[in-house]
């Protein structure tokens, strides 16, 4: 006997399963929509990139002059260290590290601009950050400035010139003569090299002026492979006689050198003095009390490892006519167009193996209260805005 089952159709079931339809359609259209839109928008983040900015180069020292051909909106590159990460958190041996890093590829990605660096070592403002401004007027992106002060310095105490607000570093103190002021000086560069663009480096004070207009000074740099470091060898006791034996074998006293702290040099150089664990552990050891590093790492180190492509000369100007252990000061009486003249030629160097009269690029100690008279003077016989 056959037997037949007959299914009663129910509408609630009809419904339930209508609903449950179109729930999985609208779902699933939503998550699409919102993957293709984050997809998109993680597309779009990823490829765009600031326009590179392009400037034409200067062919010859002191008398090419620098043209922009983009705005100052397009001032970072790809690789560069952007202006909001200046005060990083780094310590000096993370900053050491990092800014150490180098491409093996050294053909750059992106259209980058060669810039010089400048790099203030100051106690608290610099003072003359008035006649810097004027100096730098009309050169956006051809520059960058790295001020390393006390770090009890409070900015807002002082008039300072917009153009050095949040230019400063991570900085720690620094005492005359110690060594730790080479510490702030590799902490300079260090900061200095995050920047891909940045390709010469040039150390200043807040005493320090400049002694040409921008286009000289930037033309004189980016035409020599020569870095400007003084090195001298200087019997008696303030030369060899600052050289302790605990730093050999080492650092031989055939290897001690003696020069100016204030120099001016390449890439690569500053990379060298940064990633230095050879020479700068033994000043760090041995240099103490009257030894003062300052005048005494950098001419050593160079000397013995780089000397080929250095000039053995700075291009900063001091007196020591006056004699003592400090240069000369220029306080606001002192300041003439006769003095500015005087240091701005006059001289016989080489430059690029060639006879020049343009030996000094930057001259100090000029005092806070030279600046009306250098305001005054400086802006028409140096050329500014030229």
């Amino acid at each position: 006997m056959k037997m037949i089952m007959k299914t009663h159709f129910n509408p609630a079931n009809l419904l339930l399963f209508v609903s449950g339809l179109s729930i999985g359609f609208i779902l699933t259209s939503y998550l699409n929509t919102n993957f293709s839109l984050d997809l998109h928008v993680t597309q779009l983040s990823l490829s765009t990139s600031p326009t590179p900015t392009t400037f034409s180069n200067p062919s010859n020292a002191g008398a090419g002059a620098v043209s922009c051909s983009s705005s100052s909106e397009n001032k970072t590159h790809l690789g560069g260290l952007r202006d909001h990460l200046l005060d990083h958190d780094m310590n000096d041996e993370e900053l050491m590290w990092r800014a150490s890093l180098t491409p093996k590829i050294k053909a750059l990605p992106f259209k980058t601009v060669p810039k010089l660096a400048f790099l203030f070592l100051t106690r608290g403002p610099v003072w003359l950050s008035p006649l810097w401004e004027k100096f730098f007027k009309g050169y956006d992106g051809l520059y960058s400035i790295y001020v390393h002060s006390h770090p009890g310095y409070n900015q807002t105490d002082h008039q300072e010139s917009g153009l050095f607000h949040g230019r400063r570093i991570p900085s720690k103190e620094v005492g005359w003569g110690k060594v730790n002021m080479i510490e702030a000086e590799r902490r300079l560069l260090a900061n200095a090299l995050l920047d891909f663009s940045n390709k010469r480096f040039i150390l200043l004070s807040e005493t320090c002026i400049p002694l040409f207009n921008f286009s000289t000074i930037y033309s004189y740099f980016m035409n020599t492979t020569q870095n400007f470091v003084e090195s001298y060898d200087l019997p008696g006791p303030v030369g060899r006689g600052r050289y302790s034996p605990n730093m050999g074998p080492t650092i031989t006293i055939e290897q001690w050198r003696k020069g100016s702290q204030w120099f001016q040099m390449d890439r690569d150089l500053a990379l060298e003095i940064i990633s230095d664990e050879k020479f700068f552990p033994i000043f760090q050891n041995y240099c103490k009390g009257s030894c003062y590093a300052d005048e005494h790492y950098m001419p050593t180190f160079v000397s013995s490892m780089f000397w080929v492509p250095n000039s053995n000369r700075t291009l900063t100007w001091v007196d020591w006519s006056r004699g003592g252990p400090h240069p000369s000061r220029f306080v606001r009486a002192d300041v003439t167009v006769e003095l500015l003249e005087r240091l701005r030629k006059g001289r016989n160097c080489k430059y690029n193996e060639e006879d020049n009269n343009i030996c000094f690029l930057f001259a100090r100690k000029f005092m806070p209260n030279t600046l009306d008279r250098l305001l005054r003077f400086a802006p028409k016989i140096m050329g500014f805005n030229r």
